[in-house]
């Protein structure tokens, strides 16, 4: 029932949310966040394109996108500089980049139809209870096991799509895809569990 499930967020920095001028919305990190997403559609492309650089443009491209999750979030924390506009934007990047790893995996024939299906299943369900928490105006605490998860997913599909270039790495890679589906599970439970609590407790009141 939370959307922000980075390795690092802009959310995890210690210090206080910057104001939601110009100045704010333009931080370094913020900008590095809509870099990132400049990247998503550029790595689906090469992905599904059937050139023959196709899956070391991708890979790079992807490495590039994922690494760059970390950077931006150190970056809100060192500088103090997290923003509302950071916030919203960083998470729905990562989901974009994740749906955009899974389905083109999928539609290079390196993954099967359930793993997108179960993943862009499970991320709209937690966008859905997301949005009855934040209508009780209820915030849920991020699950480092969730950050975890992004991590291994974000890895796993970089090492698929780096197989089409050493084989050895499909192996790795999908290994790594079904645990991280595994986590997503878990973490999907756990925030389960905390909502209905949560939810009880306010109704208590």
């Amino acid at each position: 029932m939370v959307v922000d499930e980075r390795p690092e967020s802009h959310e995890a920095g210690t210090g206080a949310t910057s104001p939601g001028g110009l100045g704010g919305i333009y931080s370094v990190a913020n900008v590095v966040t809509m870099l990132r997403l400049l990247l998503v559609p550029l790595f689906f492309s090469a992905l599904i394109s059937s050139s023959a650089h196709s899956d070391a443009i991708a890979v790079l491209i992807y490495a590039l996108a994922a690494s760059t999750d970390w950077v931006d979030g150190q970056i809100a924390r060192r500088t103090n500089t997290v923003t509302q506009v950071g916030k919203i934007i960083d998470p729905l990047v990562d989901r974009l980049l994740l749906a955009s790893g899974v389905i083109g995996l999928y539609l290079i024939g390196r993954l099967p139809v359930w793993i997108p299906a179960l993943l862009v299943a499970r991320d709209l369900y937690l966008l859905a209870g997301s949005y009855v928490l934040e209508r009780r105006r209820i915030l849920l605490p991020v699950v480092y096991l969730g950050k975890v998860t992004t991590a291994v997913l974000l890895l796993g599909f970089t090492l698929l799509i780096a197989g089409g270039l050493y084989e050895v790495l499909l192996d790795v890679g999908t290994l790594l895809v079904y645990v991280g589906i595994a986590l997503s599970l878990t973490t999907a439970a756990i925030y389960t569990v905390q909502a209905m609590n949560a939810l009880r407790k306010a109704d208590a009141r």
